[in-house]
């Protein structure tokens, strides 16, 4: 009670960096904003929000999806321009102990239990990539229709604030000097919506300093040919820089494509090599992963391969096009092998009382701990990334996290419906 009671009572005031921004139109071309927490006097041009004040399009600004500082967890948003955007952050109370998650657009992963103590303050600085679906040059990305309502496609930048968080400050600001990373794939790396749905690629966020930006264009359902037949490689490829990265995993719904021309040393062999072609072509790096692999143990307790020669497709690839590879299929594996056949249905879907028996897709615990694996992979692979990520232990997937060590506090936004394919 102590708790919302003293964060009902913030007042927020954002004060734009250039010019008053209170016309609609101007706001919208502005892309850098100061919001101030506390009960300073409020300086000529500044404006001040109080907790009642929600998101509007035309103010640009406010607290989202009907919640109120004080709520577990509260929203903010920003209207925003497709972009890198740099979000510092001063978080911690003058009066109490305070704990802080933060995640960013479809429950992407910024910051994990940041604490701190009464009267103390921390500040912490993470890039969030907001996208739309125009393409340089004329064009849109083909959005399935569960997109046309995620966060990750809107016009704004949304932050959730989860556990204790109590804000003194948010700055924001469009920064061109970020590297980009892409993650191109499906359900297994998309940012998942939903409660206790996630993936690998919003949990990767958390792990990398400023200097990196991470852009999901994943989604669920797709293969290698129907991501570049939506036009998401097209969208990719008008965006990125030199010197940017791709990262790929596909496998799992290729494997059900049954035409003539399919199959793994086929069309995905093929469409892979496409991938590298057209990003070496704009001077960036392609990384290539293996599809993660399903819960997939026999009688023995051992787990068998579900994808065929997809995997073995990949690895050839990646060794003629001289590229980068994560074996996701075979880490993970070796993750669940480790974890067991009962431990390991923690990591997925699996929710008896729920009736969901979901043995393909991962719940934030497991995904955390994939991020975990990816994130070795560029430790050990990726010399010009590695540089960026934080420092922590060296992850060995035989020797997993344990499953009651893991905080993740879930977002509202629950369906218990299945994504759409993999």
């Amino acid at each position: 009670m102590k708790n919302s009671l003293l964060i009902l009572c913030m007042l927020f005031s954002l004060k734009p960096l250039s010019g008053r921004g209170q016309e609609n139109a101007a706001a919208q071309k502005q892309t850098s904003f100061s919001y101030n927490f506390g009960r300073d006097r409020i300086s000529n041009g500044t404006i001040r929000v109080d907790p009642s004040d929600s998101y509007a399009a035309a103010k640009g600004y406010g607290f989202d999806f009907g919640t109120r500082p004080g709520a577990q967890p509260f929203y903010f948003s920003v209207r925003l321009p497709e972009g890198n955007y740099s979000v510092t952050v001063k978080l911690g109370s003058p009066t109490r102990a305070a704990l802080s998650t933060v995640k960013a657009e479809s429950r992407r992963l910024m910051l994990e239990n940041v604490s701190t103590a009464p009267g103390k303050f921390i500040t912490k600085t993470f890039i969030v990539n907001i996208k739309d679906r125009n393409i340089t040059g004329g064009g849109q990305v083909k959005l399935k229709p569960r997109e046309l309502t995620k966060l990750d496609w809107d016009d704004k930048l949304t932050l959730e604030f989860d556990l204790q968080t109590v804000i003194q400050s948010i700055v924001i600001r469009k920064t061109e000097d970020q590297v980009t990373v892409f993650l191109a794939g499906n359900s297994t790396v998309v940012n998942q919506d939903e409660e206790p749905w996630a993936s690998w690629g919003q949990m990767v966020p958390r792990f990398f300093k400023p200097g990196i930006a991470i852009a999901n264009h994943a989604e669920s359902g797709l293969s290698l040919g129907s991501f570049i037949g939506s036009k998401r490689l097209e969208k990719i490829l008008s965006v990125i820089k030199p010197g940017d990265y791709v990262f790929a995993e596909f496998g799992h719904n290729d494997e059900k494509e049954k035409g003539p021309e399919d199959g793994p040393y086929k069309s995905y062999t093929e469409r892979l090599h496409i991938f590298a072609k057209k990003i070496k072509s704009k001077n960036a790096h392609l990384v290539i992963l293996t599809p993660t692999a399903r819960r997939s143990f026999n009688s023995a307790g051992q787990m068998e391969n579900s994808h065929g020669d997809y995997p073995d497709a990949a690895r050839k690839v990646a060794q003629e096009e001289g590229l980068p590879l994560i074996d996701l299929t075979a880490l993970t594996t070796t993750l669940y092998e480790a974890l067991g056949p009962e431990e390991s249905k923690k990591a997925f879907v699996i929710y008896p009382e729920q009736n969901l028996n979901d043995n393909t897709h991962f719940n934030p615990y497991g995904a955390y701990e994939i991020a975990k694996i990816v994130v070795q992979g560029i430790k050990n692979s990726l010399p010009g990334l590695a540089g960026y990520l934080y420092e922590l232990p060296a992850f060995d997937p035989a020797h997993p996290d344990p499953f009651a060590a893991f905080n993740w506090p879930a977002s509202p936004k629950t369906s218990l419906t299945k994504p759409d394919g993999n």
